[in-house]
């Protein structure tokens, strides 16, 4: 069998990072892509009819706010996933650890527990299946011989992965050569990564723990493993976990930036936290840590556009329209359009004035009269 080499094997697995969605249904890991961020179309007459709801009757304003109330509901959802995805390299907008084939096979296997219903298997597909099982058995004797066999124990991967994608196997056959590639490559994030959310979305969450927290040991300042961690704390309703990880991290920063500088970024560390008390709806910290970050990191996007976000849910609009503007001033070219969309959707969703306050009946403006 003729095996491809191990470079052509890990650019594979660079070309899948994408879409896992394995992340809290509390911050956005947002996988689909990790921030799923649909763009909302500005409507003018929705303009119009803002104007017009001014004049409406108090019934009628009262089903908008009620409407509007259901579309806040669904923002504090995503913002509170747009706050986790801001930290990362940069920016974590629509970025995932794991790749789209990950992606797509997570969409079609649940976790572990839960029942699943069974593929249907047509000729093409079983075609497909044993041309895919007889690469593997091939791969596996290339093991046999060669147990370190980083291509071939990557092309076993991709394989078992492509069977799970056509229900013909388990992601829990990809995770003993992830353990050995994540071994064998004690530098490279991917694949630890990958181990530890394949771990988690196959429920062994004991175990993408370990794996996370054993990055963080090899590599304290490692922001994908903190990340992951984090993120899988609160999936598990931890929060308090969470933030102590992160606190604590902040509190040996400097000292460990002191022996070997960068070892720790602080900045993002901080946004991180930030992003977990917004989540938890704590949003004078949140915003206390945002605008210590924009006074020391006056070229950084980020803290803008977290405390934007954070004014969002607080419904401070102007505040919001104000900040993102100016995250998308700072921001990377490649991300300013994503913010212009997050802008877009905030001018979309802000919802009717509430005057009823200041009405008054018939009656209760003749009894106030003189």
């Amino acid at each position: 069998m003729q095996v491809g080499s191990c470079a052509e094997g890990l650019q594979g697995l660079q070309e899948l990072q994408g879409n896992l969605n394995v992340h809290s249904p509390h911050l956005p890991i947002s996988p689909s892509p990790l921030l799923p961020i649909s763009p909302a179309r500005f409507s003018p007459l929705a303009f119009i009819m803002n104007v017009v709801r001014v004049q409406s009757s108090p019934v009628s304003r009262k089903r908008d706010r009620k409407r509007f109330g259901a579309a806040k509901q669904h923002r504090r959802i995503t913002t509170g996933l747009i706050l986790v995805c801001i930290v990362v390299g940069g920016f974590f907008l629509g970025r995932s650890t794991l790749s789209p084939l990950f992606g797509s096979i997570f969409k079609q296997q649940q976790p572990a527990g839960q029942n699943a219903a069974t593929p249907v298997v047509d000729s093409t597909t079983a075609a497909k299946q044993t041309e895919l099982e007889t690469q593997a058995k091939g791969f596996l004797a290339v093991l046999q011989r060669q147990p370190e066999d980083r291509t071939a124990l990557t092309e076993l991967v991709n394989t078992r992965v492509e069977l799970a994608r056509i229900g013909a196997g388990s992601l829990r056959d990809t995770i003993e050569p992830l353990e050995k590639l994540a071994k064998l490559n004690p530098e490279d994030n991917r694949y630890s990564i990958l181990l530890a959310q394949t771990k988690q979305h196959t429920g062994d969450l004991e175990g993408a723990a370990t794996v996370y927290r054993s990055m963080l040991e090899a590599k304290p300042g490692n922001m994908e493993a903190m990340e992951g961690l984090v993120t899988l704390l609160m999936a598990q309703k931890r929060p308090e976990a969470a933030i102590g990880l992160l606190q604590d991290t902040l509190d040996t920063a400097p000292k460990l930036n002191k022996i070997q500088p960068k070892t720790v970024d602080e900045t993002s560390v901080k946004l991180l936290l930030a992003s977990v008390y917004a989540d938890q709806q704590r949003y004078k910290e949140a915003i206390a840590i945002y605008d210590d970050t924009i006074k020391t990191n006056k070229d950084d996007f980020r803290p803008l556009w977290g405390k934007a976000a954070v004014l969002q849910l607080q419904d401070k609009t102007d505040e919001a329209k104000s900040l993102f503007n100016a995250a998308t001033e700072l921001a990377p070219a490649k991300y300013k359009d994503q913010i212009k969309a997050r802008i877009k959707q905030l001018k979309a969703e802000t919802p009717p004035p509430d005057n009823s306050a200041n009405e008054s009946s018939p009656d209760d403006g003749e009894s106030a009269s003189p």
